[in-house]
């Protein structure tokens, strides 16, 4: 199925509530309450016989891995657990998952989690197939060998990393983030359930909420941006702009959640096609120095990027903001933004956040080092992200 096909079925699929499967590019994707009971016919049909389920604290807790290795059991498929994943996964967390399945003739790795998981699941991928260490494939397709087929599985709403090739990992000790790429390293296959985002709690679904709503406003204006980029994202702006507060607000409400899942796959997908801006360069420090949930650190940056870049991105802007789905959206896509991140109950300044005035120059000079700030459609310097941190504060 094609990607307009995808797109032409998001909308009446997540209102059903029904179950469907489709592809994108090479990737199926497998949408449905409950669907999570298919990961073992799915893992059995890419040849899985030994799994290495990665996973993090919270998710087991909610009982969600227990589910997917009974699954995966069921279909004759050895399960093994590495579930000590944390949030901004670090090149450590991937080297203990890499000796954790070395020896056990892993065939099969299913990420199940949010991004931090699903990256860290491709991170483990790149190591076990190809050796090394994960600075070794810091770029783009730098793997020289197969890798193992995988699976990704969402729990949350928010980083799309269930559709790209990309693992963001933190340099242990640097803090820097490494955006390791290949097009091995892609899941075969996304499961998107929105019932296991029912368990998230609510300051979760709201910060990756905003997250997911952050590629699609960033990836729509990049200096890489195409016709499928901005089909993606703006479908993407307009499911999640509809669903956000009612996700929130009626977390029982499962057509609002699987809207939010698709969303963040399509936001996802825009990013592969197109990168980010000028917001995630300023996120990434934050999130490195002061432990933000990422969506959170976006969404404090990205009202003033989208006022930065107005004179050149201002009509791409307005067009997200005429098709912003929810009641008297359309208007200032910056203020739109701005009651969103309201409504969600977030921070609206830095220094609500912890972060210090004094420190604003030393993030602005780690701002210009990230490599979506290249990709900004107005180019900014290291004196404009000191101003937008200073606009932030």
């Amino acid at each position: 199925m094609s990607a307009g096909n995808v797109l032409a079925m998001s909308d009446r699929a997540a209102v059903s509530g029904a179950g469907w499967t489709a592809s994108l590019g090479s990737m199926r994707i497998v949408f449905g309450p409950g669907s999570l009971a298919r990961l073992g016919e799915i893992g059995a049909e890419l040849g899985g016989r030994c799994a290495l389920l990665v996973t993090d604290p919270g998710v087991s807790a909610a009982g969600h891995a227990d589910r997917a290795r009974e699954s995966l059991e069921r279909a004759s498929i050895k399960t093994l657990v590495f579930g000590a994943v944390e949030e901004n996964p670090t090149s450590r967390h991937v080297d203990e998952g890499v000796r954790f399945a070395r020896p056990q003739g892993i065939d099969l790795i299913v990420g199940l989690g949010g991004g931090s998981v699903m990256d860290c699941a491709k991170g483990i991928n790149f190591l076990l197939t190809n050796g090394g260490r994960m600075e070794d494939y810091w770029g783009t397709n730098l793997a020289r060998k197969p890798m193992l087929p995988s699976i990704g599985i969402p729990t949350t709403a928010g980083t799309g990393s269930e559709a790209q090739s990309y693992a963001l990992i933190e340099q242990e000790g640097s803090k820097r983030k490494m955006a390791c790429g290949d097009e091995k390293a892609r899941f075969r296959a996304a499961l998107l359930d929105p019932d296991l985002t029912a368990t998230a709690p609510l300051k979760v679904t709201a910060s990756s909420g905003m997250d997911a709503l952050s590629h699609a406003v960033e990836s729509y204006v990049t200096t890489r941006r195409n016709p499928v980029s901005q089909m993606f994202a703006r479908e993407a702006w307009r499911l999640l702009t509809g669903a956000y507060r009612a996700s929130l607000d009626h977390p029982e409400d499962v057509d609002a959640r699987g809207r939010m899942m698709i969303g963040a796959l399509l936001a996802g997908a825009s990013i592969e096609a197109s990168m980010l801006g000028a917001a995630h360069a300023c996120a990434n420090p934050l999130t490195s120095r002061y432990e933000l949930a990422h969506g959170v650190a976006v969404l404090l940056m990205l009202p003033h990027v989208v006022r930065f870049n107005e004179p050149v991105a201002g009509d791409a802007y307005a067009e997200l903001a005429r098709d912003d789905a929810a009641p008297g959206g359309e208007g200032d896509l910056a203020a739109r933004l701005e009651t969103l991140r309201a409504a969600g109950g977030l921070p609206s300044r830095l220094r609500d956040a912890g972060v210090p005035a004094a420190i604003l120059p030393e993030l602005a000079g780690e701002a210009a080092a990230q490599w979506t700030a290249t990709f900004n459609p107005r180019p900014v310097t290291r004196d404009d992200l000191q101003m937008l941190y200073e606009a932030a504060w």
